[in-house]
């Protein structure tokens, strides 16, 4: 439970704002989003989608390696809550799972299979302009207070203006390169996650941590650490010491 929301607030604004930097990092700055997110509604899982130019989405940031499973599975499938928010342009709210069946008669299942209770999806919106979406999942039957909507869509639009600057910036032709770039670095990501849990016999999720605090100990991009890492110029060893320190 956040004890000083304002404090709180001041604290994520700032560390947002140190990742839209010149080597901005679209991976890290969403996974930052997420587990700040995951922390202001006290959420199970949080995630980010973003839409290619034939309208697919991609997953590009997950809380956790079950959060990601779960988004591939969403997106394959085409139906459940960040699909709808995406294609509305409107945010999907409070949804119980259990009563959702016939609305996501694939998805929902699968959801509850995976021990969560409510679903919601937050548009990446800036006026017409819809990116992806932002998917938060409860393990209870928790709702989310118009407050907290609010300051939680007021984060994911951060992320939205955040990729338009860094396409503007950069002078991307458009979301097709910029989302190339993306999944470029997820795909180098999730190799070097595998590489790490195989060599130092620790879980996913904990081989991300370790890559994602190199990366900002050593300031410097998750992706270049993920690189380095399936290159072996990096010895995963490194990563363990980094943290132990």
């Amino acid at each position: 439970m956040i004890q000083d929301r304002e404090q709180w607030l001041a604290d994520t604004l700032v560390e947002l704002a140190d990742t839209l930097v010149a080597d901005f990092d679209i991976i890290e700055f969403l996974s930052t989003l997420a587990g700040r997110i995951q922390e202001l509604i006290d959420a199970s899982e949080v995630g980010f989608v973003l839409a290619d130019p034939q309208g697919r989405l991609r997953v590009m940031a997950s809380s956790t390696e079950r959060m990601r499973l779960l988004e591939l599975f969403e997106v394959q499938t085409r139906e459940g809550a960040c699909l709808d928010c995406y294609r509305s342009g409107g945010a999907v709210l409070n949804v119980d799972l259990d009563g959702a069946v016939s609305r996501w008669p694939v998805f929902a299942p699968m959801a509850r299979t995976a021990g969560f209770r409510v679903v919601h999806a937050l548009p990446m919106r800036l006026r017409d302009q819809v990116l992806g979406a932002a998917n938060i999942f409860h393990a209870t039957l928790a709702t989310i207070s118009e407050r907290d909507i609010h300051l939680t869509q007021a984060l994911v639009s951060v992320a939205t203006i955040g990729l338009l600057q860094e396409r503007a910036v950069r002078g991307a032709t458009g979301l097709a390169e910029q989302l190339q770039g993306a999944l470029n670095s997820r795909i180098v990501i999730e190799q070097a996650k595998g590489v790490v849990a195989e060599r130092a016999g620790v879980d996913m999720d904990t081989a991300f941590g370790w890559l994602r605090g190199y990366a900002r100990d050593n300031n410097v991009r998750l992706a270049d650490v993920a690189i380095a890492i399936t290159e072996r110029s990096l010895p995963v060893e490194a990563l363990r010491t980094t943290q132990a320190g």
